[in-house]
C-alpha cells in the first residue's frame, strides 16, 4: 500500500506533499518513541521511590529496637 501511495505521488510530481507526508510520519514515530521512553522513566522513578520507602521502613524499625 505504501508503494502505491508513493508511486502515485511521484507520478503526479507532488514532491511537497511527499515531503510533508515523510515529515508527519517521522514526527509521529518520534512522538511514539518519546512516550515509550517517558513511560519507562516513570516506571523507574516509581521503583526508586518504592525502594526509598522500603529503606525508611527498615531504618524506622531499627530505631524502635
Amino acid at each position: 500500500m505504501t508503494d502505491a501511495v508513493l508511486t502515485a505521488v511521484v507520478q503526479r510530481g507532488d514532491l511537497a506533499h511527499l515531503a510533508l507526508l515523510l515529515w508527519a510520519g517521522s514526527a509521529s514515530a518520534l512522538a511514539g518513541l518519546l512516550l515509550k521512553e517517558l513511560s519507562a522513566c516513570n516506571r523507574r522513578f516509581s521503583q526508586f521511590v518504592d525502594e526509598i520507602e522500603r529503606l525508611n521502613q527498615i531504618f524506622n524499625d531499627h530505631d524502635g529496637d
